[in-house]
């Protein structure tokens, strides 16, 4: 198989006692190249460097992600801001707004948002974004913004019908398929009947949300291959050929310097 991680945070601590090998696996199961959303200023540093370390296999992006959003949140996007300027990103990520861990930064939260989505739209870049108890918040500061003019995936998607349906009115948008479409009773299955191939990409969001047989372990990209084989059973057709067509719409969306092979 021929497979891009989309979303991937091996540069965490979690993986700073086998790092080396988590890559060496991951490159072993066909894992062409991982992308990196950053999370806050404290993740910089560790972002890059893997990426200095990998360049033609770990691929940056920069972003704050909603829940490092506080009384702070001001500061810390300008941080992000001034990182932008410092090397070549692939996307604004990761980005969004999140409900379930503490509602009182709701106001700061769609602020930094929606200014990062503009930063999307001067720069070109997509964005990826996180949306937990959020879907309905971070659509309407989708439209706010520019709908028309945005485009990326909506990370670690595991939506209904008619979430899915909201989504799908932006034709510019992708669903991130990670772990959560192998639990039992996940409900996935029924909402992937109303996405279309081409909308979709795949992603662990490692070291969270382990897919089946892993889960409740640390996640690696190379786990990814589970997530491959459930949706591969899906849309009714091999996981190479599943894999393959992900890996062409990682291209498209993200624009990932490196050209699809079968060796």
């Amino acid at each position: 198989m021929i497979i891009i991680d989309t979303h991937t945070h091996i540069y965490s601590k979690e993986f700073d006692a086998d790092r080396g090998d988590v890559i060496r696996r991951a490159k072993e199961a066909g894992i062409r190249a991982v992308l990196l959303p950053n999370e806050d200023s404290t993740s910089i540093e560790s972002l890059n460097r893997l990426c200095d370390e990998e360049p033609d296999f770990a691929f940056p992006m920069m972003g704050l992600h909603p829940t490092s959003v506080g009384e702070d949140y001001a500061a810390e996007l300008k941080k992000i801001e001034a990182a932008l300027t410092k090397r070549k990103y692939i996307a604004i990520g990761e980005i969004g707004i999140d409900l379930y861990w503490d509602k009182r930064y709701l106001k700061q939260q769609k602020e930094v948002f929606e200014e990062q989505l503009r930063w999307s739209i001067d720069m070109q870049l997509p964005v990826v974004i996180h949306t937990r108890k959020s879907l309905s918040e971070a659509l309407d500061s989708i439209y706010n913004v520019g709908a028309d003019k945005l485009k990326g995936v909506f990370h670690c998607f595991s939506g209904s019908v008619e979430e899915w349906r909201r989504i799908s009115k932006l034709p510019s948008f992708l669903a991130g398929i990670g772990g959560v479409v192998t639990f039992k009773n996940c409900g996935l299955s029924e909402t992937l009947k109303e996405i279309p191939l081409e909308r979709i990409v795949v992603e662990t969001d490692a070291p969270y949300l382990a897919p089946v047989p892993y889960r409740g372990g640390r996640n690696e990209p190379v786990y990814i291959v589970e997530t491959i084989k459930k949706l591969s059973e899906s849309y009714k057709m091999t996981s190479e050929e599943l894999a393959k067509r992900c890996f062409q719409n990682s291209l498209e969306i993200f624009g990932v310097p490196i050209q699809y092979t079968d060796n």
